[in-house]
C-alpha cells in the first residue's frame, strides 16, 4: 500500500443542507480548508464525492430524491455542475487545482478499463497541487445510482491506486454502541461490527451505515485501514490520518501473497 495516499469520501448529508438538499456551503469551506491542510503539509489525497443528487434536487422544487431514475440523472447533471463549480473556487484559495473524475461501475468493470483510470489518477496524483474530485456519473448512470452514496465507488478507488488508508466522513462520529450510543472507536471484527448497525439514512442521502459497513469490509479485507468520522468536523482529519483523532478505526486484514496474485 501506498503509505502517504489516503482516500477521503464526503457523504450527501455532509455536503448538503438537510431542509432541501442545497449545498451547504459553510460545511464545504469547512471541508475543502481541512483537506487543503492535508495537502499543504505534504500529504497525498483523493477526494470522492457525494451529493451531486442532492445537490440538484432543490432546482427542481424537489423535497426529497426523485423515485424515478430520470429525474434523479436530471439532477444529478444540475448537482454535479454546481459541485464542481464550488469546489474549483474553494480550493483555488488554496492554490489547489480540482480534477472531476466521473465513474460508473463499467469503468472499473474489467481489469482493462480499471487500467485506464487507474493510470489517469496515477498522472493527476503526480502533481501536488492538483486534488482529483471522484463521484458516480450519476447523471448517465442506471445501475450505479443504488452503489451507496459512493461508499463502495471509495473502497474500489482505493485498492486500485494502492492506498493505504479510506476515511468516510458521514454525519456521526463513528459506529455507535446501539444500546450506550458511545463511539466504537476500534473494531477489529468487521463482521461482529453489524450487530451495531441499524437502517438509518436521511432524505437527501442514498446510503446508511449498513452499505457503509458493506464497502469497510471490502475495504479492509483488501489490507486498507478505514475510519468512519464525522464530516462536519473535517478539523480532525490530520488527527485520524495520524492514527488518533475521534472515528471508528477499522484495522486491516494481513494482504497475503495469494491476495496479491489475485489482484495481478
Amino acid at each position: 500500500m501506498d503509505s502517504d495516499l489516503t482516500v477521503v469520501k464526503a457523504g450527501t448529508g455532509v455536503l448538503t443542507n438537510t431542509a432541501d438538499g442545497s449545498l451547504d456551503r459553510a460545511s464545504l469551506v469547512h471541508l475543502v480548508a481541512a483537506i487543503a491542510g492535508l495537502i499543504n503539509s505534504g500529504k497525498r489525497c483523493l477526494f470522492v464525492s457525494s451529493g451531486s443528487v442532492g445537490s440538484g434536487v432543490s432546482a427542481f422544487g424537489l423535497t426529497k430524491y426523485p423515485e424515478d431514475i430520470v429525474t434523479r440523472q436530471a439532477c444529478a447533471g444540475v448537482g454535479q455542475a454546481r459541485l464542481m463549480e464550488t469546489y474549483g473556487a474553494l480550493f483555488s484559495n488554496f492554490d489547489i487545482t480540482v480534477a472531476q473524475v466521473l465513474l460508473t461501475a463499467t469503468d472499473l468493470a474489467t481489469p482493462e478499463k480499471a487500467g485506464y483510470v487507474s493510470s489517469k489518477l496515477e498522472r493527476i496524483l503526480e502533481e501536488p497541487r492538483v486534488l482529483p474530485i471522484i463521484n458516480e456519473n450519476d447523471s448517465v448512470a442506471i445501475k450505479e445510482l443504488t452503489f451507496g452514496d459512493n461508499d463502495m465507488l471509495s473502497v474500489m478507488v482505493a485498492k486500485m491506486v494502492g492506498a493505504s488508508k479510506i476515511v468516510l466522513l458521514t454525519s456521526v462520529d463513528g459506529l455507535l454502541d446501539p444500546v450506550s450510543k458511545e463511539l466504537i472507536p476500534e473494531v477489529a471484527d468487521i463482521d461482529e461490527a453489524f450487530r451495531h448497525v441499524r437502517d438509518d439514512k436521511g432524505r437527501f442521502s442514498m446510503g446508511g451505515m449498513a452499505s457503509k459497513l458493506s464497502a469497510v469490509k471490502y475495504a479492509v479485507d483488501a489490507g486498507i485501514e478505514t475510519h468512519i468520522a464525522h464530516g462536519r468536523h473535517p478539523e480532525r482529519l490530520a488527527d485520524i490520518i495520524a492514527g488518533k483523532g475521534i472515528s471508528t478505526r477499522f484495522h486491516a486484514a494481513p494482504v497475503t501473497r495469494e491476495d496479491c496474485a489475485d489482484d495481478q
